[in-house]
């Protein structure tokens, strides 16, 4: 039996988002608002989003240092989401955020989310297939992502706390 050695393991979690992943929740995303996505990894979800007919600011600014458009959506790195939700409830901005489906489970989301900030999901048909950057840089397109993602969303005032896609 193969053995996990934590001093091997790379940290990497550059994972790029399928416009898919955006198309699917459309419906969700008011369109009368400007939509933040601060997280710019390659530059796509931003061009994404504008061709879904969002108004978008996408750029490559930090996330800590600035606070623009009414609300944000975004893919984040999952390494650094504990700063990242702290960041986002003291902006008190509404989100929609893809994030690990296993990160429901963990201390910061029950800290956060658990008595006044009310927390919705939205759960994907299927798995998210990012694109993932290889250590050199390079985007893997290999359909073949081994974690399930949810939508989390904040003060998006959606008719359900958890909403199924078909």
């Amino acid at each position: 039996m193969a053995g996990f050695h934590t001093k091997t393991f790379l940290k990497f979690d550059d994972y790029m988002t399928p416009k898919s992943a955006w198309q699917n929740i459309s419906q969700y995303i008011p369109n009368d608002k400007t939509i933040w996505e601060p997280f710019y990894g390659d530059g796509k979800s931003g061009v994404y989003l504008t061709e879904l007919g969002f108004n978008v600011i996408h750029n490559d600014n930090d996330f800590f240092e600035n606070n623009e458009g009414d609300i944000i959506v975004s893919n984040p790195p999952f390494s650094d989401y504990k700063r990242i939700l702290q960041r986002l409830i003291e902006l008190d901005k509404p989100f929609i955020l893809i994030l690990p489906s296993s990160k429901i489970n963990t201390q910061i989301m029950r800290n956060l989310f658990c008595n006044d900030h009310r927390l919705q999901l939205i759960v994907p048909r299927k798995r998210i297939q990012f694109k993932k950057l290889d250590k050199n840089g390079n985007l893997e397109n290999t359909n073949k992502c081994n974690f399930d993602c949810f939508y989390y969303c904040w003060k998006m005032n959606l008719e359900r706390d958890i909403t199924w896609l078909l």
